[in-house]
C-alpha cells in the first residue's frame, strides 16, 4: 500500500482565470474568456501569443530595451500559461524554443555597458517559470527537453555561486528547480537526463541555501527525481544529502519538513540499503516527531515512511514503538483526512506484525478505530486496517479485547471491497479460532458470566463461531451461553435476531449429529427381510390385507420382525390376531404398497408426492426407519413458504429429524423469513424445541449418532 503521490509544485497552484489584465504596458485591457467558447476568441488568443513570441524572439540581446521587451512578453505568456486550457495554444505558437533561448543571458554587445546586465536574472526567471507551467502537461515535457532546456536550467541552479544573495538570484534558482520538477514529473527518461546533465549535485547543495523557498524548491525537485529511479537515489545519497534532509525534518517551517520527509520517503522506497543508511543517519526520531506536526501532509508522509522503516527488521519495529510512535498514529486513525487514516493504518499494520508491539498497540486503544475503518469505502484504507487487525489477533492478550468490543461480528459482517482484504479477514478469524482454548477460553467464559449484558452477548456470539466442538457443552450448556443466543432470537432488534440466528446456525453445523438432513438417512434396525420377490406374493402368504377393496398378500414372520405395531396386532389380544383378511381403511394402495416394500427389503425410494402420507403410515405402524426416510425426503422440500407447515407436521408425527431440519432452515434463512409478517409468531412456536434441540445435541458425545454406516444383520429368505 505504498501509494506515494507527488505533490503539485507551487507554480501550478497559482493558476488564475484568464479574465484579467495581461500587462499594464498594453495600450488596451484585453480579456479572454476562460472557456474559449468561440473560434474568434481562439484566433484572437493565438494572434496575441504569436505576437508575444515574435517580440521575445527578436529581443535576445543585452540592450535594455530588448531586455525590457523580453521581460514583458514572457510575463504575458506566463500569465496565460496559468490557465491549462491555453497551454497548448502557447506551445503550438512556437513559444518553447524562444523561452529556452532566454534561459541564459545574451552576450554583451558593448563593453561600455560594464558587467551589469539589464534585468539581470529576471528574464531567465520568467522563462523558467513559464516553461515550468507548460511542462505540467506531460505531452510537452519531452518537447521542452529536446529544445535544450535542461543544461540551461542546471546552470541557473548554480547562479548563487557567482552572485551575491539577492531576491532576483533566489527567484531564478527557485523557478529553475520548479521547472526541473515539472519536467521530470512521472517521466523516467527525463529524470535520468537531469542526472546526466549534472542537475543533482547543485540541487543537493541548495538544500542548505539561506532562502527557505529555495530549499523547498530544491527538495521538491529531488523528491521527484528520486521517485522510482535507483540511479538518482544513489547519487542523491552519494552527494551527502541525508544529513541536511534530516536536519530539515526538524524545521519549524512545515513546508520545509514536508518536502524533506517526501524526499526521504522516495529515497527509501524499494531500496533496503538506502533505508538502512537513512536510519543510521538518525532519521527515526525526527520522523516520529512529524506525526504530531500541524501539517497533515507531513503527518501522512511520516506515517508512510515509518511503515517503510518497519519493514526493515524486527528491531526497527520495536524502536519505532519504544520512541512513542503508537499514540499519535492511533490518533491519526480518527482524523477526518482519509489519507492520514490510510497511512497511519499502513504504519500500524507493519508494526503489528511484531509480537512485542501487538499488545502495546491494543493497550493504547488501537483496536476500536481500526475496526471502524473496516466500514470505509476506500479499498486501500480498508485493507490496511484489516492487515493491522490480523497482526493484533496474533497476541493472546488481545483476543478477549477484540471480542469484547464486537470485533468478531465486525469482521464477519464487513463488506470488503477487494479479495486480498477478504482473504486477510478470513485469516484473522482463523487465527482467533486457533487461540480459543486454555486460559483464553477461561477468560472469555468468565466474561460471558459476569460481564455487562452487551459483552456477554458478544462473547457468546464469538464463541459460537470460533470455539472447538469439544468445548460447546462447557460454553453453551454449563455456562448458559445457549440462553444468551436464544435471547437474541426473541429480541425486537433485527440485528440481534440475525446475529443470534447466524451464531446458532454455526453452532448447529459444528455438531455432526445436528443436521440430520445433510447426511444419508440411517439404516433401519436389524430385522428379517424376505426380499423384493415376496412383496404382495401369495406364495407362503398367511395374512391378507384389504386396501381400497383390493387384496394385498403378506407374511406374518416378516411383519412381526418389522415393528411393535405388527407384533401387537398378531401376538396380542387384537381381533386381527386370527383374522385371515385385515382391512386397512385409512391408507391408499400406493402408500401401503411402499410401506410393505420397505418392510420386505429395508429400503424404498420416497417420492415427494407420497412422502407425507407415507410418513403418517410409518408413524401409525411404528416403522422408525421408514419415518426417517420420509422425513429426509420431506426436508429436501422445505421452503420459506412451507416451513411453518412442515414444523407442524413434525410435531404431529413426532418427526424429530424433520423438526431439526425445520429449525436449521429457520436459522439459515433468517434474511428471507424475517420479513414475513408471521416470523415473530414462528420464532415463539419453535423456541422451546430449538432449546431442546441444542441441549440434546450439545450434551451427548459428538459421535453418538454416527451409526449411518454401521453394520447390521440382514437375513434373506429365497
Amino acid at each position: 500500500m505504498e501509494n506515494q503521490k507527488h505533490s503539485e509544485r507551487s507554480s501550478s497552484s497559482g493558476r488564475r482565470s484568464l479574465k484579467r489584465k495581461l500587462h499594464e504596458g498594453l495600450e488596451e485591457d484585453q480579456t479572454v474568456s476562460s472557456s474559449l467558447s468561440s473560434e474568434e476568441a481562439h484566433q484572437d488568443l493565438a494572434r496575441e501569443v504569436r505576437t508575444q513570441v515574435e517580440v521575445i524572439e527578436s529581443s535576445f540581446s543585452s540592450s535594455e530595451s530588448d531586455r525590457a521587451s523580453a521581460k514583458r512578453g514572457i510575463h504575458v505568456l506566463s500569465e496565460l500559461a496559468k490557465n491549462e486550457e491555453i497551454v497548448n495554444v502557447i506551445v503550438d505558437c512556437g513559444a518553447v524554443p524562444v523561452l529556452v533561448q532566454h534561459l541564459e543571458a545574451p552576450p554583451h554587445v558593448s563593453e561600455g555597458e560594464g558587467s551589469h546586465m539589464p534585468y539581470e536574472h529576471e528574464v531567465e526567471k520568467g522563462s523558467a517559470f513559464t516553461l515550468g507551467l507548460l511542462a505540467i502537461k506531460p505531452e510537452h515535457q519531452q518537447l521542452i527537453v529536446d529544445a535544450g532546456a535542461l543544461p540551461h536550467l542546471v546552470n541557473l541552479l548554480k547562479r548563487h555561486r557567482d552572485a551575491q544573495n539577492s531576491r532576483a538570484v533566489n527567484g531564478v534558482i527557485r523557478r529553475a528547480a520548479d521547472a526541473v520538477t515539472n519536467l521530470a514529473h512521472e517521466n523516467s527518461s527525463i529524470k535520468t537526463r537531469v542526472r546526466i546533465e549534472g542537475g543533482i549535485p547543485p540541487l543537493v547543495e541548495l538544500l542548505e541555501f539561506v532562502d527557505s523557498k529555495v530549499q523547498r524548491a530544491a527538495a521538491g525537485a529531488l523528491r521527484t527525481l528520486a521517485f522510482k529511479n535507483d540511479e538518482n537515489k544513489n547519487q542523491i545519497v552519494e552527494c551527502n544529502a541525508l544529513p541536511t534532509l534530516i536536519l530539515m525534518l526538524r524545521s519549524e517551517d512545515t513546508a520545509i519538513h514536508y518536502e524533506a520527509v517526501g524526499v526521504i520517503g522516495n529515497l527509501v522506497h524499494s531500496s533496503p540499503n538506502i533505508k538502512k543508511e537513512v536510519l543510521l543517519a538518525g532519521a527515526l526520531q525526527p520522523v516520529i516527531g512529524l506525526l504530531s506536526s500541524s501539517c497533515s501532509e507531513s503527518q501522512r508522509e511520516a506515517a508512510l515512511l515509518l511503515g517503510q522503516f518497519a519493514a526493515t527488521d524486527t528491531d526497527c519495529k520495536i524502536h519505532i514503538v519504544q520512541r512513542g510512535a503508537v499514540p499519535p498514529l492511533i490518533e491519526m486513525l480518527q482524523s477526518p483526512d482519509a489519507q492520514l487514516r490510510e497511512m497511519s493504518a499502513f504504519a500500524l499494520g507493519r508494526l503489528a506484525q511484531d509480537t512485542h508491539n501487538q499488545a502495546g498497540i491494543a493497550h493504547c486503544g488501537g483496536i476500536i478505530p481500526l475496526l471502524k475503518l473496516l466500514d470505509s469505502k476506500n479499498g486501500s484504507l480498508q485493507h490496511n486496517a484489516a492487515f493491522a487487525l490480523y497482526g493484533l489477533a496474533d497476541n493472546e492478550d488481545n483476543v478477549a479485547d477484540l471480542i469484547k468490543v464486537g470485533g468478531v461480528q465486525k469482521l464477519q459482517d464487513g463488506e470488503f471491497i477487494v479479495q486480498p482484504t477478504r482473504d486477510c479477514v478470513a485469516k484473522t478469524l482463523k487465527r482467533l479460532e486457533e487461540k480459543i482454548h486454555g486460559r483464553i477460553l477461561g477468560h472469555l467464559i468468565y466474561l460471558m458470566r459476569i460481564g455487562e449484558k452487551v459483552i456477554q452477548r458478544r462473547v457468546a456470539l464469538a464463541l459460537a463461531h470460533l470455539c472447538s466442538p469439544d468445548d460447546q457443552k462447557t460454553i453453551f450448556i454449563n455456562n448458559d451461553g445457549l440462553e444468551l443466543l436464544l435471547e437474541l432470537l426473541e429480541s425486537t432488534n433485527l440485528k440481534h435476531q440475525k446475529d443470534g440466528s447466524v451464531a446458532l446456525c454455526k453452532l448447529a453445523n459444528k455438531a455432526s449429529s445436528l443436521s440430520q438432513v445433510d447426511a444419508a438417512p440411517p439404516s433401519p434396525i436389524p430385522q428379517v427381510y424376505l426380499g423384493e420377490q415376496y412383496v404382495n406374493n401369495s406364495t407362503l402368504s398367511d395374512v391378507t390385507f384389504l386396501v381400497e377393496g383390493k387384496r394385498f398378500y403378506a407374511h406374518r414372520i416378516c411383519l412381526l420382525a418389522s415393528s411393535d405395531a405388527f407384533r401387537a396386532m398378531f401376538d396380542g389380544g387384537y381381533r386381527e390376531r386370527d383374522a385371515k383378511d385385515i382391512e386397512i381403511p385409512n391408507i391408499r394402495w400406493d402408500v401401503f404398497e411402499l410401506m410393505m416394500r420397505y418392510i420386505y427389503t429395508g429400503s424404498v425410494d420416497v417420492n415427494l408426492d407420497v412422502a407425507q402420507d407415507l410418513l403418517r403410515a410409518a408413524d401409525q405402524y411404528l416403522l422408525e426407519g421408514l419415518k426417517r426416510l420420509c422425513e429426509y425426503a420431506i426436508a429436501q422440500d422445505i421452503s420459506v413458504e412451507s416451513v411453518s407447515l412442515m414444523f407442524e407436521l413434525s410435531e404431529a408425527f413426532n418427526a424429530l429429524t424433520l423438526r431439526n431440519a425445520c429449525i436449521v432452515f429457520i436459522l439459515e434463512k433468517f434474511d428471507q423469513l424475517s420479513v414475513m409478517p408471521w416470523y415473530s409468531h414462528l420464532i415463539q412456536r419453535v423456541l422451546p424445541e430449538t432449546r431442546s434441540y441444542f441441549v440434546r445435541a450439545l450434551t451427548r458425545p459428538i459421535q453418538a449418532d454416527m451409526r449411518v454406516g454401521a453394520a447390521h444383520s440382514v437375513l434373506f429368505f429365497s
